[in-house]
Parts: C-alpha cells; sequence; structure tokens
C-alpha cells in the first residue's frame, strides 16, 4: 500500500513514536483499565475495539483535513508540532496533578453490566475524542510526512491505519491485563497512582521533544 509513499526509515521512526505514545495512560488506555476492573477481559476488548475504530476514524479525518496544508507550508506543520508539543505538556501536567482522584476513580467496581453494542459505542466515543490521538495526529504525523514525495493525504492516511492497529494490539494487551488482575488492582489504588504518574511524565517529557524538534527542524 505505501510502497514508493513511505520509506523503510519513515516506518522505523514512526512506529518508534507510536509505541511511545500508545504505551502512555492516557484517556483511552485508563478507560480500558477501568472498564477492565469493573467488568473483566470481554468488555475491556469489546472497548478497546471501539476505542480503535473511533481512532482510525480521527485520523482519517485530520489526514485528509490536513493533507493539503501540509502540502504546502512548511510553517503550518511547524505551528501545528508546537502547538501540539505544548498541548501534551499540558495533559501531562494534569495527569500528574490529579492522579489520586483518576486512581481512586478506576477502582470502583460496577454491578450492571452494559450490552456489547453499548460497550463498543462508548469506547468508540472515547476513541473518536480522545484529545492526545487528535494532538498526535495533527502535531506528529507531520513530522514524518516527506512532502518532497508527494502524496502528503495518502501517507497520512497510512500512518493513521498503522497507528489504529498498533493502538488495538497495545490497549488490548492493557484489557486484558486489567481484567485477569481485577483484585490486584482494584485492592491498590497506589498501583494505579503510579501507572498515572509514570504516564504523566511519558507525556511531558513527549510534548517538550516535538517542540525541541519543530524549532530545530
Amino acid at each position: 500500500m505505501g510502497r514508493g509513499v513511505i520509506s523503510g526509515s519513515q516506518l522505523a521512526e514512526f512506529f518508534i513514536a507510536s509505541i511511545t505514545i500508545i504505551m502512555v495512560p492516557g484517556p483511552s488506555v485508563l478507560f480500558t483499565l477501568a472498564r477492565g476492573v469493573a467488568w473483566g477481559r470481554a468488555v475491556a476488548v469489546l472497548t478497546v475495539l471501539g476505542n480503535s475504530i473511533g481512532t482510525l476514524v480521527l485520523s482519517v479525518v485530520v489526514a485528509v483535513g490536513l493533507g493539503p496544508f501540509l502540502s504546502h507550508s512548511k510553517a503550518f506543520s511547524v505551528s501545528l508540532q508546537l502547538a501540539g508539543g505544548l498541548y501534551l505538556l499540558w495533559l501531562g501536567i494534569g495527569a500528574l496533578r490529579h492522579r489520586h482522584a483518576h486512581a481512586e476513580a478506576m477502582t470502583k467496581r460496577e454491578a450492571y453490566r452494559p450490552s456489547n453494542f453499548s460497550i463498543v459505542r462508548q469506547g468508540f466515543t472515547v476513541g473518536v475524542l480522545n484529545p492526545k490521538s487528535l494532538v498526535f495526529f495533527a502535531a506528529v504525523f507531520p513530522h514524518f510526512v516527506d512532502r518532497t514525495k508527494g502524496q502528503v493525504t495518502v501517507q497520512l492516511l497510512i500512518f493513521g491505519v498503522i497507528f489504529s492497529v498498533m493502538a488495538f494490539l497495545s490497549d488490548g494487551t492493557w484489557g486484558m491485563i486489567a481484567g485477569t488482575a481485577r483484585e490486584w488492582l482494584s485492592n491498590s489504588p497506589q498501583r494505579l497512582v503510579g501507572l498515572r504518574t509514570v504516564g504523566a511524565c511519558v507525556m511531558m517529557t513527549l510534548g517538550v521533544l516535538i517542540m525541541v524538534g519543530a524549532v530545530t527542524s
């Protein structure tokens, strides 16, 4: 699909950056963990399915909308990266400040299990409205686009598909772990606080690196 449009080096760099952002416990991962703790593995995986579909839709919208602008304006690309870096930094600071409240909310066990359709629909909503994914698509994707090859929109679409598949595999693993270790997680909010703290630090670091990269590129 991407032969002649995206090089191997582009894919390698994009893979590393994607793994970094996907592994950060942002809204999607935390929502999946909460579902896994509350209802088990099946609900967690269905949540991830809906979330990944929402992420894919979001990536397509961003790719189609940004492609023409990125094709003709490097300044626009740099501005997006700076804005995205600042926003990731802000999200990381917020996650660090509220890590205890988030952890306590995630340990609550609920008796009522929603229908499979509702689970997927709710996961989709979280995915398509996930600010971390939106920032990543809008601010980070342009960094890996080779404007000299043209077909910028196609490059962005390929990146979006790759990212969505990677997110499904990673978040699905988180969901399976949460569903399997329900008692271990729900009985110790401190474990979730630690997870949230690490995620916040990674998010802030990534935001700074994106801004530095935008200025020095």
